[in-house]
């Protein structure tokens, strides 16, 4: 009789597999074959062994090179600049090569550039703006791995929009604030969605009154488009959609008269590396960019040689405490 550990072998082997076998994270393993150096030698021997045991073929050595094509919303957001700079850093380890599509933010161009990927050897698609029925079919049968959004049947990396935003909410309770706005990004972004529901249920969960503001573009011009709101709202505590949004708030409140963070606090999301720099410098929500980037790639290389499609995968975000936050003027009766 076939014993477990064969059957194992035959089947053709995943990286979450191998990182469950191992006794790790899917992170952590997908770091093992395309960033070995940051791993304990320990743990990566570990990943590696587990790897051989089940038959799991490293995608940089199964698939030959490969033209991955890449669609993003903005090219010029520093956060799928950051992105690509992983998605490139993690194809060159098996010199495949990498296509850009940028779409502008603009519905009509994301349709036509996903069209044209499909004529690729595999997509990659951050933050897709268009219906999930439209994707799906426009991709058909093209391998295909999703960043930053949920699509059923889709392989999925997920930034965590639950935790981070949650202890935002929490820390500004903390400081004494009782009435939040939720600046907006984008129409049609999956991830501002989840993100105000995050700051919603937190909201509940800690008696804060919280009032969404309108819509607008992910950038510094969308924020100060959204400052008077902000201001007219009468929050003593603004969380953005992302930190560009974040910064163009705190530029626009300025201008009315408002200083940060003496008359608000202001919170952004993502940790771009100019929230660290500006002054103050902006409380944030740290999303793993990067990682999500090279890991798409990893799992993407494995569904070109069959591999079992992973569902979803959620990478951890966590607050990042700066000088943006303060204690509100009027303390909480």
């Amino acid at each position: 009789m076939m014993d477990t550990r064969r059957r194992e072998v035959e089947m053709a082997a995943n990286l979450t597999e191998v990182a469950r076998h191992a006794g790790v994270s899917i992170a952590t393993a997908s770091r093992a074959f395309g960033e070995p150096d940051r791993l304990a030698p320990a743990t990566l021997e570990r990943v590696r062994r587990s790897a051989v045991e089940l038959g799991y073929a490293t995608p940089q050595v199964a698939t030959g090179t490969r033209t991955i094509a890449v669609v993003v919303p903005d090219a010029a957001n520093p956060v799928y600049a950051t992105l690509l700079k992983a998605i490139q850093g993690q194809a060159w380890h098996g010199r495949h090569r990498i296509v850009l599509f940028d779409a502008d933010e603009d519905l009509r161009r994301e349709r036509e550039a996903i069209e044209l990927g499909c004529r690729t050897d595999g997509l990659v698609l951050c933050s897709p703006r268009l219906p999930e029925d439209e994707v799906l079919a426009l991709v058909r049968d093209t391998p295909h791995v999703v960043i930053n959004r949920v699509l059923p049947g889709a392989t999925c990396v997920v930034m965590d929009a639950e935790r981070g935003p949650t202890q935002a909410v929490e820390h500004l309770s903390a400081l004494g604030h009782d009435h939040v706005a939720y600046a907006s990004g984008p129409h049609g972004s999956w991830a501002d969605e989840q993100r105000v529901g995050a700051v919603a249920r937190a909201c509940e969960r800690f008696s804060i009154r919280l009032t969404r503001l309108s819509h607008h573009a992910a950038s510094i011009q969308g924020g100060r488009a959204g400052a008077a709101a902000a201001v007219a709202s009468g929050a003593t505590a603004v969380i953005a959609y992302n930190d560009l949004v974040a910064l163009g708030l705190e530029a626009g409140m300025a201008e009315l008269g408002r200083v940060c963070p003496d008359d608000v606090s202001i919170v952004g999301i993502d940790d771009i590396d100019l929230a660290g720099a500006v002054t103050p410098s902006l409380t944030t929500v740290r999303m793993p960019i990067a990682r999500s980037g090279a890991l798409a790639v990893e799992l993407l290389l494995q569904a070109m040689v069959g591999g079992t499609p992973t569902d979803e995968t959620v990478l951890p975000s966590q607050l990042i405490v700066r000088s943006s936050t303060a204690p509100p003027r009027t303390p909480r009766r």
